[in-house]
């Protein structure tokens, strides 16, 4: 299980409130996961060099075609400035076929709860997939 350990391209700020972010990719087959993993890593080098990030990681499940990341920002403007600057908007609109699902979540944190730990972004993306699930469940009801 390859990861990408917590990195810090920007220090957040003491007592700073964080806008903080957790993904599950999954890709449809096993020939999907080196692309991939290539545009995450390209997408990783950005993440290093993005304003407002304050730290970020990254878990690659490549036999179960399972990504996780998890990122800190000073606040959702930085997120969404991110998502639309290259490389990461030419992996969104790349991938997007090659995906067979994917869950976000979003949070508040303290600047002093970081790093942010995977064991709180797995039980946080947890409850969204059954959030999500249910509110699937229940569109045409």
């Amino acid at each position: 299980m390859p990861t990408l350990p917590w990195t810090i391209p920007n220090q957040a700020p003491p007592g700073a409130e964080v806008y903080v972010m957790a993904s599950r990719f999954e890709v449809r087959s096993f020939k999907d996961v080196p692309r991939f993993f290539w545009n995450s890593l390209s997408v990783w080098g950005q993440v290093r060099r993005a304003p407002g990030a304050y730290g970020a990681s990254l878990i690659a499940r490549p036999f179960q075609r399972v990504f996780y990341t998890l990122s800190a920002w000073q606040d959702r403007d930085a997120v969404y400035a991110f998502a639309r600057t290259e490389p990461h908007r030419s992996a969104m609109k790349g991938l997007g076929p090659t995906m067979r699902g994917s869950t976000f979540t979003f949070w508040q944190a303290t600047a002093d709860r970081l790093p942010i730990t995977w064991a709180d972004a797995m039980e946080r993306l947890a409850e969204q997939e059954r959030a999500d699930a249910l509110e699937a469940g229940g569109a045409g009801v």
